[in-house]
């Protein structure tokens, strides 16, 4: 076996490793985390420099090279741990990996220090205009956006932006529509907007953030998911899915520890006129075995689609139908990982109701993932109308 294959199945060994560790601690300052509203600094310098925020970061670019499946697999053993950090590690390996599409020198360079740390929003809420500075060319940015996971965190935030010229009129490529661009933001660059007062997955800090007017050189603007790159099979590997295989990762991995909870509750706590544990009683025993039957259904088809679709990445684009099943995989992952933990958040009864309890964590965090518009309602909508041959918006898929 060459010696670069040993080193690469070696790091890839070490990551499964630090996730590992990483669990406990992450569930042990998971309340923490939800009070700052954001992670604490030191966490996410931690997960950065342990390579678990720059896991899509193919080998070609000094990163781990770290498969779909591989990437889902650790995320989602963060977040058994807790799923903030988990979608902040996700949002900045599919940030990171966005930036390399742009086939950029200046770019891969930045990517490639050591414990960087990325986040980024890809819809085009800004207005980027041609600029020169200091004999520089590059683009004045002013915008502002929205979930901004990780970003209070980051040393590099990208936010998607489309071209204008002085007046603020969008500027159109020739096929028509507008040009959309990513400009990588320096975290001395941006300002943030106390947005981030929710229910669930409150340590994720997804406040907020915007630009006034701000130069960045052209050597740091890049088109985000834009098909610049076809090099590889991580450029070919549907980048949209990538970026819902990381929510329902977090779904997967929160579900996971929510029955880990669970059990250690349920062998404890006897309901108030009861002399049986919860562990003992016939409700319990019927919802745990629906629970642990929605976890593992759900995962099997989660990964199976990416396997699939992967292969398939190795020859060539992905066909359509394999892009389908992946998203419908993704959105029914999280939806069999939210039933999960609404019966045992309902199980736990009484105690399930404080703040501090890990249980109803958990069930917040899953409620706020399943809002993302990548595991949404109208996923159910479009893959249906391809399975019934009817005409669908695939752009997303």
């Amino acid at each position: 076996m060459p010696a670069d294959t040993i080193n690469s199945l070696d790091m890839k060994a070490d990551l499964f490793e630090r996730a590992e560790t990483w669990r406990p601690i992450l569930a042990a300052r998971a309340e923490e985390a939800e009070a700052g509203r954001k992670l604490p600094q030191d966490i996410a310098d931690g997960l950065a420099r342990d390579g678990l925020y720059g896991l899509c970061h193919p080998e070609s670019d000094g990163g781990s090279g770290t498969t779909p499946i591989e990437y889902a697999e650790l995320i989602e053993t963060l977040a058994r741990g807790d799923a903030a950090p988990a979608w902040c590690a996700f949002i900045a390996s599919t940030a990171a990996f966005g930036m390399a599409f742009a086939d950029n020198s200046s770019v891969r360079e930045l990517l490639c220090r050591s414990g960087v740390k990325t986040a980024g929003v890809f819809a085009p809420m800004g207005r980027a205009v041609e600029a020169e500075q200091d004999g520089q060319k590059g683009y004045r940015v002013t915008g502002r956006w929205a979930w901004g996971s990780g970003s209070q965190n980051a040393d590099w935030v990208s936010g998607g932006c489309f071209l204008a010229d002085e007046a603020g009129q969008l500027i159109m490529s020739p096929k028509g529509g507008p040009i959309q661009l990513a400009p990588i933001f320096a975290a001395d660059q941006i300002s943030f907007v106390d947005t981030w007062h929710v229910t669930g997955l409150k340590g994720t800090g997804s406040t907020d953030f915007q630009v006034k007017d701000v130069f960045v050189p052209a050597d740091r603007v890049t088109t985000g998911f834009g098909r610049t790159r076809q090099d590889e099979a991580a450029f070919r590997f549907p980048a949209f899915g990538l970026l819902a295989i990381g929510i329902a990762a977090v779904a997967l991995g929160a579900a996971r520890g929510a029955m880990d909870d669970f059990y250690e509750l349920a062998g404890a706590k006897k309901p108030s006129g009861s002399s049986k544990t919860l562990s003992e009683k016939a409700l319990t025993h019927r919802d745990v075995a629906m629970s642990e039957a929605d976890i593992r259904q759900g995962r099997a088809f989660f990964f199976e689609a990416i396997e699939a679709a992967w292969q398939a990445a190795q020859d060539g684009p992905v066909p359509l139908e394999l892009r389908r099943d992946l998203r419908l995989a993704t959105t029914s992952a999280v939806q069999s990982a939210k039933r999960a933990v609404d019966r045992v958040y309902e199980l736990a009864g009484g105690t399930a109701v404080y703040s501090q309890s890990p249980v109803q964590r958990r069930f917040r965090d899953i409620h706020v993932a399943t809002q993302h518009i990548m595991v949404g309602a109208s996923t159910w909508e479009t893959t249906g109308r391809l399975y019934l041959g009817q005409p669908a918006d695939t752009a997303m898929l």
